[in-house]
């Protein structure tokens, strides 16, 4: 019940279209009634009686109710058609937007793939319960109840033998809706599985090439793809069995009521007329019984996608601003990691760490992979909160300002180049698409991008393709450092910002580099140890510790842990010389 109110209340802001849309319901439910109700006079008075006045306004009567049943039939539809895609337009919306404001370890926890499943297709099965269902449940209930008044008016007693089978009914109707929600929960769960599998390897396809990997892969997504269709199969089966099995429940009623009708008929205590008009009705009684039957599957389908939709709005976000959070100030002064301890599930990254970085200071964060270095500079815009200690920035902590303040004084540039299938322009300019063209092309030469971006056939209004798979791996950096030059922060991260480039590429995207580091304060990340000898401090971080802090000709002269990563990547330079 919980999730049939948390649907309704979606549906809230439209109760004057679904009222007119009842409304209307209620019209098609009585005109369908009317037609069975007509067969009465039409039979006895016309073909029984000859009544000429009968054969002139029956037809028009005829003609008047399918007009009438026309119309209300197509304000419904279009009027629960507007509410139901509506109603999946907002959730599916709030959905993304509530992903959108997950912390970085939600997307650690949950695959793309399933994530896309529950805003697609997830989403889609809903819309189907609102106003498919709703619509049928509605239209039909108020069929049924006219078509009752029928038979009851036509003959009670014979409507009471009919009704003796639709409580034999109620069973079926239950059994097979906890079958259809059992069924549908598994195909979207397999659903969720096979979106995965495809997000993954089409964004990996050069890998799953360079490793000849093809036919696993297609092995793969076969598997997935046979357990979706035998889940599908499974729904057609079960939709199937129900529709005629109310037909056969139908049929016995049907046969009982024209084996008494018939002998009521002989015996003279009915007219042809009455008897047929009250067959009729049961006839066109069933059809609705029938389709509720399938409205139920529908409906199981949908709640088992709501359940999905909303365990994952149910996620309170990891991060988030405090009731009494304040702006931040425009960074002046400094930044300070007092005992900070960071855990994934329990399993400690970071373990007291002790930093003060002054305005305009460039530290860099040395040692071996896995070390915690990444995660440290992730706890300063906050895309995780510490475990223990605090991180102050101007004497702030960071968790008392609004995330909105805080990252929009930060810039970063990352290993992993995030680019969009969009223009250059709007990727150098993205988180401020109204900034000018000058300051755009101003980004673009001082992170040495302007020469190859003139180059390319649109120029700035070039399409770059899905992560910029147009453009080459330097070009693809030097983009992103132009974005970050453009935001201008005065805090900027580095995450082995040129680790995945050669030499050349290198050269000129240090280059950009050191343009955007002016005047900031600035954390770099590096895997060459070359690049950042001009760094005002170096911090060597081993098992999530710092061991060793100080200049590069200091820690050299040490001859501790820097010094040994030093001669070590020294060493493997040569090697490849």
């Amino acid at each position: 019940m919980d999730i049939f109110k948390r649907i309704l209340k979606l549906s809230k802001p439209h109760i004057p279209k679904f009222i007119l849309a009842m409304l209307c319901m209620l019209v098609v439910g009585a005109t369908t009634s009317s037609l069975a109700f007509l067969v009465k006079p039409a039979l006895d008075g016309i073909f029984l009686n000859k009544n000429a006045s009968m054969l002139k306004w029956i037809p028009i009567a005829i003609i008047a109710i399918y007009f009438i049943k026309g119309a209300c039939s197509y304000g419904q539809t279009v009027l629960m058609s507007f509410i139901g895609q509506r109603v999946v337009t907002d959730l599916r919306s709030n959905l993304y937007n509530h992903i959108q404001r997950q912390s970085l370890s939600f997307f650690n926890r949950n695959s793309t793939g399933v994530l896309m499943s529950r805003i697609t297709n997830d989403v889609n099965l809903i819309q189907g319960a609102v106003s498919e269902a709703v619509t049928s449940l509605f239209k039909d209930s108020f069929t049924l109840v006219c078509l009752i008044f029928v038979i009851f008016y036509r003959d009670w007693k014979l409507a009471l033998v009919a009704m003796v089978v639709f409580p034999l009914t109620i069973y079926p109707i239950a059994r097979f809706g906890r079958k259809m929600r059992k069924v549908a929960t598994s195909t979207q769960v397999t659903m969720g599985n096979l979106t995965s599998l495809l997000q993954e390897t089409i964004s990996g396809t050069r890998i799953v090439k360079a490793f000849g990997m093809e036919d696993y892969e297609g092995r793969r997504f076969a598997k997935e793809n046979e357990n979706l269709f035998r889940f599908f199969m499974k729904a057609v089966s079960i939709r199937a069995m129900s529709s005629p099995f109310m037909e056969f429940l139908g049929g016995l009623g049907i046969a009982a009521i024209v084996f008494y009708g018939g002998y009521q008929v002989i015996q003279g205590v009915s007219t042809p007329g009455n008897f047929f008009s009250f067959l009729t009705a049961l006839i066109m009684l069933y059809e609705p019984v029938k389709r509720l039957t399938n409205v139920n599957n529908t409906i199981q389908r949908g709640i088992a996608a709501a359940i999905r939709v909303f365990s994952i709005m149910d996620i309170t976000p990891d991060i988030e601003n405090r009731t009494d959070s304040v702006k931040l100030p425009q960074i002046s002064d400094r930044i300070e990691i007092r005992n900070v301890t960071f855990s994934y599930d329990d399993e400690p990254v970071l373990k007291n760490i002790n930093l003060d970085i002054k305005s305009g200071e460039v530290v860099a964060l040395v040692g071996m992979s896995g070390g915690g270095k990444t995660t440290l500079v992730n706890l300063i815009p906050r895309f995780y909160d510490v475990t223990e200690g605090e991180i102050l920035i101007d004497g702030h902590d960071i968790r008392d300002v609004t995330i909105e303040s805080l990252r929009g004084q930060i810039g970063i540039v990352t290993q992993q180049t995030i680019l969009f299938n969009d223009t250059v322009r709007n990727n150098i300019a993205y988180g401020d698409i109204k900034k000018s063209d000058e300051e755009i092309i101003n980004a673009a030469k001082s992170a040495n991008a302007y020469q190859f971006v003139k180059n390319l056939p649109k120029g700035f209004e070039t399409i770059i393709g899905e992560q910029g798979a147009r453009l080459s791996g330097g070009e693809r950096q030097r983009l992103s450092i132009a974005r970050a030059l453009l935001k201008d922060a005065p805090i900027l991260i580095l995450d082995e910002a040129t680790s995945s480039l050669d030499t050349e590429a290198e050269m000129e995207v240090q280059g950009a580099l050191e343009n955007l580091m002016k005047g900031r304060t600035t954390f770099v990340i590096a895997h060459r140890l070359s690049t950042i000898s001009h760094a005002n401090r170096i911090i060597v971080i081993v098992s999530g510790k710092i061991i060793e802090e100080g200049t590069h000709d200091g820690l050299l002269a040490k001859k501790g842990e820097y010094f040994k990563l030093y001669n070590m990547q020294f060493k493997e330079n040569n090697n490849n010389v």
